[in-house]
């Protein structure tokens, strides 16, 4: 038998889940998440509903997007010099505190129209949730290379990504169905708070602790070091590159209620159905990958995710067949799990522990401007052309990035297993390559 068959032979994928630690964060992340998911769609029913205003929807995202961009630094360097389990527990309080305060608006402003700023309570219940996520995604994807070994994080990274597309799924149809059920968002609310709750108690029973090294005075110099080690990185640069780029000129979820109203005929049931394919794909995909060993050619098979991701793209931009346009969201959501679990995966092995959390930060808020600015650029290239025009032009964009990234970063399609470094790597991954 040869090697790779007695690897495939060996690989189990419940593993990890029998790593108490891992498995107890796990489910507290997907608690929060799903909590997460239910209570933006409870924010968006309940604002429209009070206000009527499509600026207020808006609002919602900027009030979450700008606490991203402040405090993403500070966060970085937060995760390093503090204890990363101690930074999820009290970030998932702040949030809890949050939800109640956004039931509390609700309950006392129910049953009027908001016309004399009582919405502007919502978006100061957002900001502060904002920045505790912030710090959140920071500390706790900077948190597990400490639950379980270097062979074991692939695994667990994946296992992380298909609890977050199950919520992603359940979450939006839970959400709509406890409002449809109740008549009002502060149940959502409420389920949120106690989702936290729930997250707050697993992660503190997680015995393992981040030993933060001596703290560093903060400065300019501190807070930039994630980027320095990204930009000096070439392998972690081009894979965060050729995310970033892929995701802001290939989504077309912004356009989604275009299509569905106007160019499939599918009303808002359709719409749902759409919505639901690229995270249902994602899960899919996830959950396959959970089942195989890690991949031996990681950077051949990321640029094939994405150049597929841009076909599919395409694909779907001129499609006028519902379900063809279905199965090629579906196609989407699958290539884009295996971009999202080769980069995450790569970024935590390559990074020593000591800069972990600050190249966290710098990932999460290159790919969280990138889902923005996707949205505003969908929509802006559709107003000045069409919905069509601006989708298609989205994939065959994604593919010259593809094209682009090779050439300027030869290193990415020869990037080889996930289970350790390549052989040759800045001197900082060799001193920060035991987990």
């Amino acid at each position: 038998m040869s090697q790779a068959a007695r690897s495939a032979n060996e690989h189990d994928p419940y593993a990890v889940l029998r790593n108490r630690d891992y498995l107890f964060y796990a489910l507290g992340r997907f608690i929060a998440s799903l909590g997460q998911q239910m209570l933006t769609v409870a924010v968006g029913w309940e604002l429209y509903e009070r206000t009527g205003s499509a600026l207020g929807l808006g609002l919602t995202g900027l009030t979450q997007f700008l606490p991203m961009l402040a405090m993403t630094l500070p966060a970085g360097h937060c995760a390093e010099t503090r204890n990363r389990k101690g930074i999820v527990v009290v970030t998932q309080g702040v949030m809890a505190l949050a939800s109640l305060g956004l039931a509390a608006v609700s309950w006392r402003y129910a049953g009027i129209p908001w016309k004399h700023g009582e919405a502007n309570w919502v978006y100061l219940c957002l900001l502060v949730s904002g920045v505790a996520r912030t710090f959140f995604w920071s500390a706790s994807a900077a948190f597990v290379p400490q639950l379980v070994s270097r062979e074991e994080l692939p695994l667990a990274l994946n296992w992380s990504s298909s609890t977050y597309q199950f919520a992603a799924v359940a979450g939006p149809a839970a959400g709509g169905w406890l409002i449809a059920l109740t008549g009002r968002a502060l149940d959502v609310y409420l389920f949120n708070a106690v989702a936290a709750v729930i997250c707050l108690g697993l992660i503190s029973c997680v015995r393992a602790h981040h030993k933060p090294p001596a703290k560093e005075p903060v400065s300019l110099k501190t807070l930039l070091a994630g980027f320095r080690f990204v930009f000096n990185h070439r392998i972690i640069l081009g894979m965060i590159t050729l995310d970033l780029f892929a995701v802001l000129f290939g989504g077309a979820d912004m356009l989604l209620p275009i299509y569905a109203k106007d160019i499939l005929q599918a009303g808002p049931q359709g719409l749902g159905l759409l919505r639901g394919a690229l995270p249902v794909g994602s899960l899919v995909c996830a959950l396959i990958l959970a089942h195989r060993p890690p991949f031996t050619k990681a950077g051949r098979v990321l640029v094939w995710a994405v150049l597929v991701f841009g076909l599919a793209t395409i694909g779907f931009g001129i499609s006028r067949s519902f379900w063809l346009s279905m199965t090629l969201l579906f196609l989407c959501g699958m290539a884009d799990a295996f971009s999202v679990v080769i980069r995450h995966t790569s970024v935590q092995l390559l990074t020593p522990d000591e800069m972990r959390g600050r190249v966290s930060s710098v990932n999460n808020l290159f790919i969280g401007t990138s889902n923005e600015l996707g949205g505003f650029e969908s929509g802006a290239l559709s107003s000045l052309t069409n919905p069509v025009f601006s989708v298609v032009f989205g994939g065959v964009a994604t593919i010259a990035v593809v094209a682009a990234v090779c050439g300027l970063f030869p290193e990415i399609p020869r990037y080889g297993k996930l289970v350790q470094p390549p052989p040759a790597v800045p001197e900082p991954d060799r001193n920060g390559s035991s987990a």
